[in-house]
């Protein structure tokens, strides 16, 4: 699997990153399934959230064998520093480990949660005792929604984040407002040399009737046929900026992600592989509370 450097901190990650949503229901032996499929593609990044229910659980009693070898991060959703510090502490427990790679304040994507989490008494107060304290290799910052890139900009005047995590499709794209967004952010995320990782590759549209019930567990509806997550992966990757995606949050849909990452598509057939989805559309039209 092709790696590119995490922006300055030199990591050479794997272009897909687990997204370990995937493992936040799902049982000890679902997981490990899982995480095998993955290390034996060459996924060596790892990415979980102290809010991804039984994930960091699931990850952790591979620690002991796979630690060296990943490169792990978690993330705090929390907007406090003290409530914030305690969960770092209890993920790195869970995670069965006394340091993570990368810290990330989670679900960040207006400014009144940039607010709340980079202000006094913040949750980047505790990120930055954490990274102090050796806990923590770096600290970076993710998000969703229409003005997440606006916001990841901002974040990034305001402290130097060593990773960006921010949304990225080829139906964002289209948008005028978004994509305007997304190209400053660049060209910051390049200024500082911080790595940039994207979300929501392989997302088609919302769930029509609402993610209750639905047969995958990401709360968007994914592609989930060959070809579409084939066009998707490779119209991301064929962003030279981009360091990785990460991978959807359900176990089923990593198989059909790996291929499409070996047998990526030129950028006009990618377009092509998906321009007659009549409802393919943006995630962030009606995001669940």
């Amino acid at each position: 699997m092709e790696t590119r450097r995490l922006g300055r901190l030199r990591h050479e990650s794997s272009v897909l990153i687990y997204g370990a949503a995937a493992l936040a229901e799902v049982d000890q032996e679902t997981a490990d399934a899982s995480l095998q499929e993955a290390l034996d593609a060459d996924i060596n990044h790892f990415d979980v959230a102290a809010d991804y229910g039984e994930a960091e659980l699931r990850l952790g009693p591979w620690m002991p064998r796979i630690r060296r070898d990943i490169f792990l991060a978690t993330k705090t959703g929390l907007r406090e520093a003290d409530p914030a510090w305690a969960q770092i502490n209890s993920s790195l427990e869970r995670l069965q480990t006394d340091r993570v790679d990368l810290l990330q304040l989670h679900a960040i994507g207006d400014t009144d949660e940039l607010d709340r989490a980079t202000g006094k008494g913040g949750a980047l107060e505790a990120a930055v005792r954490a990274l102090d304290e050796g806990m923590v290799g770096a600290v970076g910052i993710t998000g969703h929604g229409p003005t997440a890139a606006q916001t990841h900009l901002e974040a990034l005047r305001r402290h130097p984040f060593a990773t960006v995590l921010t949304p990225l499709n080829p139906v964002l794209w289209r948008d005028d407002e978004y994509r305007a967004a997304y190209e400053a952010l660049v060209i910051e995320v390049q200024r500082q040399d911080a790595g940039l990782m994207t979300i929501k590759t392989v997302s088609r549209r919302n769930w029509p009737q609402g993610p209750d019930g639905a047969p995958y567990a990401t709360w968007y509806e994914p592609f989930d046929d060959t070809e579409r997550i084939r066009g998707a992966v490779s119209w991301v990757l064929a962003h030279e900026e981009v360091t990785g995606i990460a991978t959807a949050g359900d176990v089923r849909l990593l198989g059909m992600i790996i291929d499409a990452e070996q047998r990526r598509l030129p950028v006009a057939d990618a377009e092509q592989a998906l321009a007659d989805d009549a409802a393919y559309s943006s995630p962030f039209l009606d995001m669940p509370i």
